[in-house]
């Protein structure tokens, strides 16, 4: 255990007082060195400064377009979906059998191959050929948000 007056009191550490003679062993210049830009007083140097060469902001590559936050929606393929017949189909279902890899992300059906099996899709997003062949095939399909994923403080207060 350690002594009180064996502590380590930083909070009250007093600020290096530089300039104040030379047996102070920051004195005459400071710490700043001697001459040039940085040892005057005044205008400090801005951050991008690179010693009047140009600013490396400026000799940095820049890319063209932009770069979109937004997740991209999860693809899952029509003809996957012929083992569900009979069945309503939606994230969790899709999550559960391993066809997309987060229920709380955006799904979007597209047409590959037939579909045989009379479904309910209840998914975010399909293309307009998925929607003709849903309801070709006595199915129907609904448009539906993307679930929120619920929080784990929720989970415990239920």
């Amino acid at each position: 255990m350690t002594k009180y007056n064996e502590l380590q009191v930083i909070a009250n550490k007093s600020t290096k007082r530089v300039g104040r003679g030379i047996a102070s062993g920051q004195g005459k210049t400071a710490g700043r060195g001697t001459k040039g830009q940085k040892a005057r007083t005044g205008k400090k140097l801005r951050a991008m400064f690179a010693g009047g060469s140009g600013s490396l902001a400026r000799r940095v590559p820049k890319t063209k377009g932009f770069k979109s936050l937004k997740a991209p929606a999860q693809v899952v393929y029509l003809d996957n979906l012929n083992s569900y017949d009979n069945k309503k189909v939606d994230n969790f279902v899709l999550f559960r059998d391993g066809l997309i890899a987060s229920p709380y992300q955006a799904t979007k059906v597209i047409l590959r191959g037939e579909l045989k099996a009379n479904l309910d899709l209840n998914i975010f997003s399909a293309s307009k050929s998925v929607k003709e062949a849903v309801t070709k095939a006595g199915g129907s399909f609904t448009k539906t948000a993307v679930p929120l994923k619920q929080s784990e403080t929720d989970k415990a207060n239920k």
